[in-house]
This record gives structure tokens, sequence and C-alpha cells, in this order.
């Protein structure tokens, strides 16, 4: 899972800041930094501060987690 952020549509509100604090980081007054690959210990944070993101810019990537085989059901 990693994090993909749309450094244009960001306005530095910082909701992501205070909600994930080990993956997002301000740099200056409106410069956002942040880290696209965290631990699983951080999901849940980092859920919260895409949700939290007033321009949603804020995307959480799954494609590189490995899917579950859904067995077809017959009958």
């Amino acid at each position: 899972m990693r994090l993909v952020v749309d450094l244009n549509r960001c306005q530095g509100f910082a909701q992501c800041v205070f909600l994930a604090p080990d993956v997002f980081a301000l740099h200056g007054e409106e410069a956002l930094l942040f880290s696209a690959r965290f631990d699983e210990a951080q999901r849940d944070r980092v859920e919260k501060a895409a949700a939290a993101c007033p321009v949603q810019a804020i995307l959480v990537d799954y494609s590189d987690e490995p899917t579950k085989r859904v067995e077809p059901h017959v009958g």
C-alpha cells in the first residue's frame, strides 16, 4: 500500500499532519512532505488522514496488495 498525494490540489490545511504525523509533515507553511510507503501499523491513521483532507488530495493506493481469490459460486 502506498500514498498518492495531488500536491497541486493540496492547500496546506494540515489535517493529515495532525492525524498521521509519522507519515505527513509540513515544510514551511504550505509545502507538504509525506512518506509514499508506510507501515501497516499506521494504516488506520493514514486512512483517517486521507478521509479528513478537505480537498481530497490524498489517495491510499492498495493496488500492490495481494487480492483474495474468490471462488465462483456454482449451483
